[in-house]
């Protein structure tokens, strides 16, 4: 039996080496199947965007008798963003919602921080109580604001309890006072929404590394310190998540607020999302509408990059 000796030269060797890799068709083939998806992701997040720049510089409304591929015959440059700029009652709704924010976040992140410290620790009837706080925030919004509706009446529950607190017959008419019902509406969005601050900063709070807050306690640190100098700098991001998701949902509120008080007494509770629909809703001017809700949009999205921003630099920062 002979052996057959195969000899490669060092050019074909290198000319092996040198051939280039195949192209990753496992790569290419994922592109192709979720290309139509991403196409129709950035078509549904882009044309509304689009048709609403559109329709911001014009004067269309539904009953201008012409489809709104024709609104550019009513084009009016930019009234709408002029208009926007002089309309007191548009500034007057953005002040109201600032106040909305200002009082309502911090309460629901001091007490939501306040629930999630608690919480961190076990104690007899934890789960019992967990289930409890949360329940505000499962209950629907316009169910909310019925139930704090009927809480502030002249005869609801809030008096009784006032009347038994003071000894005499208290008859306040929250509702129909401007400033009474902007804060009843305050306290129903800080009783709805605390729960939803509680569970993002407690998912934060645990994940706080048990041996350094037991290391600081070796070295003689107290609760207070501990919590500053560990606690807080570990949960900078989940922070400034929980703050910056509920400053954009604070410019939104509308459900609970519209049943409490539609806006009233006047337009003392009217907030920029209560202004938005009876603008949309009752004066039909839907250019205008476009270029209220563009002017939001804009706002929003600067509260969001900079929250990005913070977030980006948190990480960055040795804790």
């Amino acid at each position: 039996m002979s052996a057959v000796t195969v000899t490669v030269s060092e050019d074909e060797m290198g000319a092996a080496r040198a051939k280039p890799a195949l192209p990753d068709e496992g790569a290419r083939l994922g592109f192709r199947l979720t290309l139509p998806a991403q196409i129709l992701v950035l078509f549904i997040s882009v044309f509304p965007l689009l048709m609403q720049l559109y329709i911001s510089v014009t004067d269309w409304s539904p009953l201008s008798g012409i489809g709104w591929w024709n609104a550019w015959e009513m084009w009016n440059s930019f009234a709408n963003y002029t208009d926007l700029a002089a309309d007191a009652r548009f500034w007057s709704a953005l002040r109201r919602t600032a106040i909305v924010m200002v009082v309502c976040v911090p309460a629901e992140f001091l007490l939501g921080l306040a629930l999630a410290t608690l919480f961190a620790d076990d104690f007899p009837g934890k789960r019992i109580f967990y289930s409890i706080l949360l329940m505000p925030m499962m209950v629907v919004p316009a169910v909310a604001g019925y139930m704090f509706f009927m809480l502030f009446q002249s005869g609801g529950p809030v008096n009784d309890i006032l009347s038994t607190i003071t000894g005499t017959r208290v008859t306040i008419a929250w509702l129909s006072d401007p400033t009474l019902a902007l804060i009843a509406v305050m306290i129903a969005d800080i009783w709805q929404w605390t729960p939803l601050m509680f569970l993002i900063l407690l998912a934060g709070l645990v994940g706080v590394p048990e041996d350094q807050i037991k290391a600081a306690t070796l070295l003689g640190a107290n609760p207070w310190q501990r919590f500053v100098t560990i606690v807080l700098p570990k949960m900078k991001t989940i922070i400034i998540i929980a703050l910056a998701i509920r400053v954009i949902e604070n410019f939104k509120i509308f459900d609970t607020l519209y049943i409490m008080t539609g806006g009233g007494p006047g337009v003392a509770t009217e907030t920029i999302s209560v202004y938005i629909y009876k603008v949309t809703t009752q004066d039909l001017i839907w250019g205008y509408v476009a270029a209220i809700a563009l002017a939001i949009l804009i706002v929003l999205s600067i509260v969001a990059v900079f929250a990005m921003k913070r977030m980006a630099r948190a990480r960055q920062v040795p804790a």
